[in-house]
């Protein structure tokens, strides 16, 4: 069915977008991890796929149009740049477009070779009405939005296991049977304002690894059946890590890699094409939150290569 036993990564050095010096945001990891993941083998024949930058029409399948058109003029109102977190410049309504053109081309990727990843993605506190959270556009909701309108797919899921709700892809699709949004997610954590989607699961403070694959062992079979996707989009934050800065959660490293290990494992074993985008993770050392985005990218060429193993 699929094209070839490489798991294809998007890459574009856009993702790493001008901040001011000391800007809470770890921006540099996006670089870093493009470098590891050569570094490491983990890109076929050492060459990325370079995406477009997403034009204004796919970003308004899934965004309202006068806040797509601020983000690209970057001249965003104050008070959304505030609840977006970044200043609305010309570098950062740049990586918006290119991480939402990044996560469209997994998208199609997946549908050929069966897996593909993005190196950016997740963005998943952007709502339709425009951004928050450090997220300018709803990558995944667009992706699924121009897939859609493409007429390659008509359902999809969106797993999102990202340590902070996804209220954004949660509203966006609030009003669409054909589009399963999956969180589960550090009940306290941000947002304050939940916005329900079709399934979502708060985990207590402090969780780890047994109870917390556990509880994602329990719904995520059913989750698959009641969806009936198309393709999955797969938010694999490692902001659940035990020693993230914004986590509330406590996995180690080898829970991260076991969750990523039974997610795809299990999307893949039903014929289901996976698009895996990177989603949140903060550190101020770089080289430590890279390596632990790397997970998804290791986890999906161990399911490729038939190499993973199972959850306890």
């Amino acid at each position: 069915m699929f094209a070839t036993a490489d798991v294809p990564v998007v890459h574009h050095p856009a993702y790493c977008a001008d901040l001011p010096d000391g800007h809470r945001f770890p921006m540099n990891k996006f670089r870093r991890v493009a470098e590891l993941a050569l570094a490491e083998g983990l890109v076929p024949d050492g060459r990325f796929h370079r995406p477009r930058p997403a034009p204004a029409e796919w970003v308004a399948l899934a965004h309202d149009r006068a806040y797509v058109d601020q983000v690209f003029a970057a001249d965003v109102p104050a008070p959304i740049a505030r609840e977006i977190g970044f200043p609305m410049t010309e570098s950062v309504a740049l990586r918006g477009r290119c991480a939402t053109g990044g996560t469209v081309l997994t998208g199609y990727l997946a549908l050929d070779h069966g897996l593909a990843c993005n190196t950016a993605g997740g963005s998943h506190h952007a709502r339709w009405a425009h951004g928050a959270g450090f997220c300018v556009f709803n990558d995944v909701a667009v992706a699924i939005r121009v897939m859609q309108a493409d007429g390659v797919i008509r359902r999809a899921l969106v797993v999102d296991l990202d340590v902070h709700q996804g209220d954004g892809t949660a509203d966006i699709f609030s009003a669409d049977p054909d589009v399963f949004t999956f969180s589960m997610h550090s009940e306290k954590n941000y947002p304050v304002r939940k916005v329900p989607s079709s399934l979502d699961v708060g985990l207590a403070d402090g969780l780890e690894d047994a109870v917390y694959l556990e509880a994602l062992a329990e719904v995520l079979p059913g989750v698959l059946e009641a969806a009936r996707p198309d393709i999955v989009f797969y938010n694999a934050g490692v902001d659940p890590f035990a020693g993230d800065k914004l986590g509330r959660l406590a996995l180690s490293r080898e829970g991260l890699r076991r969750r990523d290990e039974y997610v795809i494992g299990l999307v893949r074993q039903g014929g289901i094409p996976l698009a895996g985008v990177l989603g949140g993770g903060y550190s101020a050392d770089i080289d430590e939150l890279a390596d632990r985005h790397l997970t998804l990218l290791r986890a999906a060429i161990a399911v490729q290569s038939g190499q993973a193993g199972r959850p306890g």
